[in-house]
């Protein structure tokens, strides 16, 4: 009799391709989980820092694995993510079949990554009057845009990495896509699309030993079967650099460790490192309940409320954008923004200096923080009527509105949180 957890056939039978490849399995087993689809489970008692997988070399999907009579078809400063993606889908290799059957369908992507809920998107059909809406209802520090608020131009430029996400990622997936469709004419988008997502949510940090580290960290990739069903956690992130001696590839093999000891029947988890819950969304479809690395952006709000002289301090003296928000209030950052608020030039001057503190007033400092903060409550309560109005209307994204629901509605409460930390 299968268990209740068993995945599947497909699953069963790339397990046991698996083995044939080389890659060691004790005592885990890919598995099924209500509600949250596939993961990874432990099949009896497991004691910390005990092996649990062991993916050799040469089962994994490297750029040295890409036949040369392919990729010289391309420019020589292609990206790998999009190498990979044009192999998958013109090269159709028949070697990883098992593996590939169980990959995602783009049906499960598509209820879940806001890249392929955009209008650019080879699955966003034009005719659904939705589409643009839920587009505008993605939280801003992924979609860069906000609903209650009209930001100003930024004074200068910046990192900001961190707050535009879906447009980065978009214009990755938009020039792989030039870039193959230039060398194949024929692909298909839809099926490119497919692998690109694919690649991105399913491969894992690659850098041989005594490798340079690439310009673009995202060319330090590579795609390891078997290891793929670990889901993330932000459990051990409080103790990452632990955590990093838990996964492990030493130029022969990856090598996957119990952070903690795990009873039979546990979904095991791995960190895919410290990320804030938009950014594990829109990378990779899903986010956390809760997470230690919760981070929101102030910077539209901080800015709107700061003319271009004080914007000028901001910049002069190294404090311009990245106003970070978290569960334990807000960053030094943004606090250095609102004393620039009602303290006098030369009082804040002397202040960011180190020289004085003489202008600084807490409970006033306190006040303006809460005003900023009080402005992404607005914006998240208009986003939740919003949803919640398109919800009783029965739209066909109905999977799609209750997962930004919850985000919107984790983000009013992260919001209250942090109010409550600047109070007290």
């Amino acid at each position: 009799m299968k268990p209740t957890w068993w995945p599947g056939e497909k699953h069963e039978l790339f397990t046991e391709w698996a083995k044939t490849q080389g890659i060691v399995i004790n005592g885990v087993s890919p598995a099924r989980f209500p509600g949250r689809g596939l993961g990874m489970i432990a099949t009896r008692k497991i004691e910390k820092d005990s092996i649990l997988v062991k993916v050799p070399h040469s089962a994994m999907l490297t750029p040295s694995k890409l036949p040369s009579t392919f990729t010289s078809r391309f420019p020589s400063d292609t990206p790998t993510h999009t190498l990979y993606a044009a192999y998958l889908t013109n090269a159709s290799p028949s070697h990883i079949t098992p593996w590939r059957n169980t990959w995602p369908t783009m049906e499960d992507f598509t209820s879940s990554m806001p890249i392929l809920w955009s209008s650019s998107s080879p699955l966003s059909p034009s005719s659904n009057s939705n589409t643009s809406s839920i587009q505008d209802l993605l939280p801003p520090s992924i979609s860069n845009t906000w609903n209650t608020i009209t930001p100003g131009k930024r004074k200068h430029k910046y990192d900001t990495r961190h707050q535009n996400l879906l447009k980065a990622q978009e214009t990755r997936l938009r020039k792989a896509w030039d870039i193959v469709v230039r060398v194949f004419p024929e692909t298909d988008k839809e099926l490119f699309t497919y692998h690109w997502v694919i690649v991105n949510t399913r491969s894992f940090f690659y850098l041989l030993p005594g490798a340079e580290m690439p310009e673009d960290r995202n060319d330090a990739m590579a795609l390891v079967p078997f290891a793929d069903y670990f889901n993330h956690s932000d459990v051990a992130v409080f103790t990452f650099h632990s955590i990093c001696c838990n996964v492990k590839f030493d130029g022969e093999e990856y090598v996957f460790r119990a952070a903690k000891e795990y009873n039979e029947g546990e979904e095991i988890y791995m960190s895919y490192g410290p990320h804030s819950n938009d950014f594990l969304f829109t990378e990779y479809g899903f986010y956390l309940d809760t997470n230690a690395s919760e981070t929101l952006y102030l910077d539209e709000i901080i800015l709107q409320d700061l003319n271009a002289s004080k914007q000028e301090e901001l910049e002069f003296h190294q404090y311009y954008g990245n106003y970070q928000l978290t569960s334990d209030g807000v960053c030094y950052r943004t606090e250095i923004a609102a004393g620039l608020t009602y303290m006098p030039l030369r009082l804040w001057q002397d202040y960011v200096l180190g020289y004085s503190t003489d202008g600084v007033d807490e409970k006033m400092s306190a006040a303006v923080i809460r005003g900023w903060i009080g402005v992404y409550i607005k914006e998240a309560d208009e986003a939740v009527a919003r949803l919640e109005d398109l919800y009783i209307a029965q739209t066909e994204d109905q999977g799609v509105v209750r997962m930004l629901l919850k985000r919107w509605r984790q983000i009013r409460a992260l919001c209250e949180e942090a109010i409550d930390r600047v109070s007290s």
